[in-house]
């Protein structure tokens, strides 16, 4: 008999948030793997409206992007067999739930006086895949051990996005360690694909020529259908 296929673990990846829309990888050593997934994900979205007073008879204005809000439960829980021997070793989920605590954590924006702002972050799970802002963090301790430790925790998380996100890792499960990088083209920031994009448009909006050297260098078979959400780097290999 064949060994079992490995399950794929929901992961959070510090990214970088650029001026020109563009997102790269931040710390590594901030990467998190839960130990449970999540049974549910809700995802919400929402238009910015204003006007739509019926008294006054004003129609609904659109007037923003709209965004997108990520919610789920993560359970952590050192009684059983888990990667975070730190937590185990003090004996209080906490070491471990931290790691998650750090994406609420406000940083000073690089160049921006008294501007701080907490840390992107790109949650992945098989094909799934979102990338915001942590806006709210609750955690629920229970379990306590005798010298009121708490032992097993829940994290009540929601991300959001200051846009409609509706996106797909392409890489999928056994492959999303890598999918922030999939694309090994040099070390350019990667482009999500909007719909509509093709490479030959996503090259000459980053100011790149050689789009079948891009299209080569991210192994797209169609360079002129590809699938929103995929990242692509516009920095062909050399």
């Amino acid at each position: 008999m064949g060994e079992p296929a490995k399950l794929a673990k929901a992961e959070l990846h510090e990214i970088l948030f650029h001026e020109n829309g563009s997102v790269t990888d931040g710390n590594k050593q901030n990467r998190v793997t839960v130990q449970f997934n999540p049974e549910t994900l809700t995802v919400t979205f929402s238009n910015q409206t204003s006007g739509g007073d019926q008294r006054g008879g004003g129609a609904i204005q659109y007037v923003g992007k709209g965004t997108t809000k990520l919610t789920m439960d993560l359970w952590f829980d050192i009684t059983v067999p888990g990667p975070d021997s730190a937590a185990i070793q003090a004996g209080d989920v906490r070491e471990a739930t931290k790691r998650v605590a750090y994406y609420m954590t406000p940083k000073p924006v690089q160049g921006k006086k008294d501007k701080f702002i907490p840390p992107g972050v790109r949650f992945l799970w098989g094909t799934f895949l979102f990338e915001g802002i942590m806006d709210s963090l609750t955690e629920k301790l229970e379990f306590f051990s005798a010298e009121g430790k708490p032992l097993r925790a829940m994290l009540s998380v929601s991300l959001t996005s200051q846009s409609i996100q509706y996106r797909f890792n392409p890489q999928g499960g056994a492959q999303q360690q890598a999918a922030a990088g999939a694309a090994s083209a040099g070390a350019a920031p990667q482009q999500p694909a909007k719909a509509g994009d093709t490479v030959q448009s996503m090259s000459q909006a980053a100011g790149q020529q050689d789009w079948k050297g891009v299209a080569q260098a991210n192994k797209i078979e169609n360079p002129r259908q590809v699938p929103p959400g995929t990242l692509v780097n516009t920095s062909p290999r050399r």
